[in-house]
């Protein structure tokens, strides 16, 4: 009975939990706040340190958002692309580097003067001048994407960034079981079973898990379920090597990323992480304390000195490498906010007893305020990187600016062909022979992986994706095409259907023209109706081009 009561509690608790998330939720949508910020609110509104004091079973709320977390950081670990690292080249990376290395250095030196170093444990300052030092992705890509400026210059220096600022902190979670020990014996064993692990983890997918998928790729559902176990399966892994599972959740993460169903993986991932993730958050506004002057103080200061810090860092570094002082600018404010893995890594800190759960508090405070804050400094990042370029004009005496044209990002696919069977390959065929300029801005998006070879093979990019589900159109970079093209019939789409099809296009590209096909002329006229320019009916165009065979090869008959 009483696993039943507890098992009832934790339902209930569950339930409201959502319930105060939802409504904080949308209070959070209607001031334009990020819904992080709800989802917090929700708990502390749920919670006894300063709400109603109604959820009294807090720990197994947080042991749920565990799994949530786990959630969150596989999907990490499936956007770092280390191919894309690779490609970054020189300028990125040194910008990356100067500006995790150079605000560490910074948080070290500013945060000291506070007196933290007793009242939050032995490795509070290098903990403050981590977290201090990552950027929140989750707030940087949402407002970025809501202004249309990931791809621009600053938008893709910021991006590359954030993937660099990852990197470190997977490293910095690599050495924490190490900290209390730092002898250089005890830091090369965690450095060890990390590398142990990454590599393992990478020779088992790539050689086991690879082909395993291959065979089920025209499953999704079984793709999706095989990467749900590998993730766990890799997060156990990395326990039993002493290190963190979220670590070995991410290690899961990147040693599939590079697989061509990485991208849809992350969109069916999506809804799932999005339900624990809320209930993390949650569980964090449960947590935190009633605040003090002190703990206000240390929030708008921490806010401060990440701002300071990020301009001090990336604009000269931007403007050695020629990135310019604007997209310097601009990229720096971008990223004046406090990560959530800054939260990851302190709640590892206070389980390995590190730093006080105050302190994860105050971090958690800092970052609820620079989020806020932030929210407004890249809504009006240009307006705000004006007058700062102006100033920095004159103490760099001249621009060395790359300008928005920076050649680092490759050929852009504005041409989408969803589905490739028999029309879409025969497609494929005319355009390598009557349009070949058009090859590099061609992408096709199917799940049959044996259509990768022929397809990559004359030349054309291919991606891996469910057409069932817009988030993965999303993840591969819909919103830029100018063409999208649905070379498939309703007989033989799976889970979905060329109207639904048109109308995630429409939401998604709104901009885009729209080629789609029909079976029959009711179904051309349905489409046409909903929004598409154009409508392909295969049967009437096999039709007519048997009339134009016939007609010659016919006896003509006499009146």
């Amino acid at each position: 009975m009483s696993n039943g009561h507890g098992s009832l509690t934790l339902l209930n608790d569950i339930g409201l939990s959502i319930i105060f998330a939802a409504v904080a939720g949308h209070l959070a949508r209607l001031f334009r706040q990020p819904m992080i910020l709800g989802y917090v609110l929700g708990g502390v509104l749920l919670g006894a340190p300063m709400g109603l004091g109604i959820v009294s079973n807090a720990e197994s709320i947080e042991l749920i958002s565990e799994i949530g977390l786990i959630f969150l950081l596989f999907i990490i670990g499936l956007e770092i692309d280390l191919a894309e690292i690779a490609r970054m080249g020189k300028t990125t990376l040194v910008v990356g580097l100067a500006q995790f290395l150079g605000c560490v250095a910074l948080g070290l030196v500013l945060f000291s003067p506070l007196g933290l170093t007793t009242s939050g444990g032995r490795f509070t300052l290098l903990y403050l001048a981590v977290s201090a030092a990552l950027s929140s992705t989750l707030v940087v890509v949402k407002l970025l994407h809501d202004k249309a400026e990931i791809h621009t210059a600053a938008g893709r220096l910021t991006i590359g960034v954030l993937v660099l600022q990852d990197l470190f902190a997977i490293l910095f979670m690599a050495l924490q079981p190490s900290l209390l020990d730092p002898a250089i014996g005890s830091i090369a064993k965690s450095l060890l079973f990390g590398v142990a692990l990454v590599a393992f983890t990478f020779l088992i997918s790539r050689f086991v898990l690879g082909r395993l998928m291959g065979r089920v790729a025209k499953q999704p559902e079984l793709v999706l379920l095989t990467s749900i176990g590998w993730c766990f399966g890799v997060a156990a892994l990395a326990q039993v090597a002493g290190l963190s599972r979220e670590m070995g959740a991410l290690v899961a993460g990147m040693s599939i990323a590079a697989f061509p169903y990485g991208h849809d993986v992350t969109a069916k991932l999506a809804g799932i992480r999005d339900f624990f993730v809320t209930l993390f958050f949650v569980s964090l506004g449960l947590k935190l304390p009633l605040p003090t002057l002190e703990t206000l103080t240390l929030s708008v200061i921490t806010f401060a000195i990440v701002l300071a810090s990020r301009l001090v860092t990336i604009v000269p570094a931007a403007w050695l490498v020629r990135f310019g002082l604007r997209t310097g600018a601009i990229a720096a404010l971008n990223l004046a906010q406090v990560s959530e893995f800054s939260l990851v890594i302190l709640g590892l800190g206070v389980g390995y007893g590190h730093v006080t759960p105050a302190l994860q508090s105050a971090v958690l405070a800092a970052m609820l305020v620079a989020s806020v804050l932030s929210t407004y400094v890249i809504m009006f990042n240009d307006q705000i990187a004006r007058p700062l370029v102006r100033g920095l004009q004159r103490l760099f005496k001249r621009e060395r600016s790359a300008g928005e044209g920076d050649g680092s990002q490759g050929p852009v696919r504005d041409v989408i062909v969803l589905g490739c069977f028999r029309e879409g390959l025969a497609l494929l065929d005319e355009i390598e022979s009557a349009l070949p300029d058009w090859k590099p801005r061609i992408l096709v998006i199917d799940f049959n992986l044996q259509l990768k070879e022929r397809v990559e093979g004359a030349g054309f990019a291919w991606a891996y994706g469910d057409l069932a589900h817009p988030e993965t159109l999303v993840h591969l970079g819909l919103e830029r095409a100018s063409v999208i093209l649905s070379s498939i019939p309703d007989t033989f789409l799976k889970g979905t259907s060329n109207r639904r099809l048109l109308v995630h296009c429409q939401q998604i590209a709104p901009a885009a023209h729209l080629v789609f096909t029909a079976e029959d002329a009711a179904g051309a006229e349905e489409l046409l109706l909903l929004g598409a320019h154009e409508v392909v009916l295969p049967s009437q165009i096999v039709a007519s081009h048997m009339i134009t065979l016939l007609r010659p090869a016919a006896p003509v008959f006499a009146p």
